[in-house]
């Protein structure tokens, strides 16, 4: 035990895991928001979808523009705690590799293509498979039909372009054509009805 205890020690000094761990507290620290706002009971859709964009912005702008600056903060980390730091510039060699390594590829290229991009693009695939722009949209439509706070997100032209787009074989073209002036008849007797202020769901 005494042994594999040494062996954790010496791994949770290498360049290889400060890198890593500092990398995932930033990826974590754009991701937190979002996730929480999706294990809430009743999440705000709006301010969610609005999470999605942001959250995948920032990955971006981080796969972009974060890698230099995240490893001139890992290699000044190191320093302070007196840790080896490789040379960036020299060949990668990984044991599983061996024979048909590549030799084109640097310490540097490994930590910022294999690791860095690899990582973020796993997440952006992710965000994207999960919430694809027509999932978004959906979303964001069906948000206009929530009763909380007195109907405040009710919108009748989000709610015509719901059974437009993705309900057209449930709408006859003149039930669609009737769909706005029953909107507005609920607008003004629902939304408004003194029974009906406190409703927190549809159903």
């Amino acid at each position: 035990m005494r042994g594999e205890a040494g062996d954790f020690l010496m791994m949770m000094k290498s360049f290889d895991f400060i890198f890593i761990l500092h990398f995932m507290h930033k990826i974590m620290a754009i991701t937190d928001l979002l996730c929480r706002a999706l294990q809430q009971k009743s999440p705000d859709i709006i301010n969610a979808m609005d999470l999605v964009s942001t959250t995948k912005a920032l990955l971006l702008t981080l796969r972009n523009d974060g890698f230099d600056i995240l490893l001139s903060y890992v290699k000044s980390f190191c320093t302070r705690l007196d840790v080896d730091i490789p040379e960036m510039s020299t060949h990668y060699k990984h044991s599983s590799r061996s024979c048909q390594q590549n030799d084109t590829i640097t310490v540097e290229h490994h930590f910022h293509y294999d690791i860095f991009n690899a990582a973020i693009d796993f997440q952006l695939e992710e965000l994207n498979s999960r919430f694809s722009d027509e999932i978004v949209e959906l979303l964001i439509l069906s948000s206009a039909l929530n009763p909380k706070d007195n109907f405040k997100c009710f919108n009748i032209d989000k709610i015509c372009m719901l059974a437009e787009k993705y309900y057209p074989e449930d709408f006859t073209q003149q039930e669609m054509h009737n769909l706005r002036c029953q909107l507005q008849h609920y607008e003004f007797d629902v939304v408004c009805h003194e029974i009906f202020r406190k409703i927190s769901t549809i159903s």
